[in-house]
């Protein structure tokens, strides 16, 4: 399973920026993607995550009414459409994506910096 982030860079406050995430060698099926990010000096923390199947979101109370996790089957990628950007939000931001099964993300991208100035 490969993952490939891109669409990271320097916004401002206030702006938009969109993240995709291209994945491969996996069946779908059954299977969640999902977004996280790590601030300088921070611990990696889940964003959002999507269902391949069904659409079924989820996401972290720090960018709820912000930001939305979509995928497109038939291009195999995953985005991220992130609004009202705030300094806080800057970190390197990774895709990952398991098995519903499993308990924790098997498979992650090479991340992408977004920097939001004030």
């Amino acid at each position: 399973v490969q993952l490939q982030a891109s669409g990271g860079g320097v916004v401002r406050t206030g702006d938009s920026l969109r993240l995709s995430c291209v994945v491969s060698g996996h069946n779908f099926s059954g299977w969640l993607m999902g977004w996280f990010r790590q601030a300088p000096g921070k611990e990696r923390e889940f964003v959002a995550s999507i269902r391949w199947s069904g659409g079924i979101t989820d996401y972290s109370d720090a960018v709820k009414g912000r930001f939305t996790i979509s995928r497109n089957k038939f291009t195999r990628t995953v985005y991220l459409q992130m609004s009202s950007l705030k300094p806080e939000d800057t970190a390197v931001y990774y895709c990952a994506t398991r098995h519903l099964a499993g308990t924790s993300y098997d498979y992650w991208g090479q991340g992408t910096l977004v920097t939001v100035s004030s």
